[in-house]
């Protein structure tokens, strides 16, 4: 694959990034291929577009940040954080007028400039702990070393 291609899928995944952060999504039938199947079963442009659609209802105002891109034969690599108000309903959880951060990490696949499936991993517990969901540092336990105790006895 050309560097010239790399570069175009780069520029697809960035240009994806950016239709998160404004209220046209129109670009997101150019930017995902019609047989593109997300985690959650959502099919093509459309489906994709119900995903952002639900994150801008509950996140007017979120905010995505590319941190890093790197893209290698027909997939692209991203690690991104996102800020937001959660001022609407989210998978169950009502508003909580709540400042988020949340930060994640995927592998997109495209196939001539569009994406075709995705892999992607968040900071979920985060995100619960920040909109009050679970307590703060739930489930991360007490942290503790795995070294041995020294001894000061001879």
């Amino acid at each position: 694959m050309s560097d010239q291609t790399r570069e175009e899928n780069k520029r697809s995944v960035e240009k994806l990034f950016d239709t998160f952060n404004h209220a046209d999504l129109g670009p997101l039938d150019e930017l995902v291929a019609p047989d593109y199947v997300g985690p959650q079963g959502d099919k093509g442009p459309a489906g994709f577009r119900l995903i952002v659609v639900g994150l801008r209802t509950a996140f007017p105002d979120i905010h995505y940040t590319i941190d890093e891109a790197v893209a290698e034969r027909d997939r692209v690599a991203v690690r991104w954080h996102w800020t937001g108000t959660h001022q609407g309903p989210f998978r169950g959880f009502q508003a909580t007028g709540k400042s988020v951060s949340n930060s994640g990490a995927g592998i997109f696949r495209l196939q001539d400039r569009r994406i075709v499936a995705a892999t992607l991993e968040t900071d979920r517990l985060g995100f619960l702990e920040q909109i009050g969901a679970l307590p703060e540092n739930a489930g991360r336990g007490p942290r503790t070393s795995a070294a041995p105790p020294v001894s000061t006895s001879p």
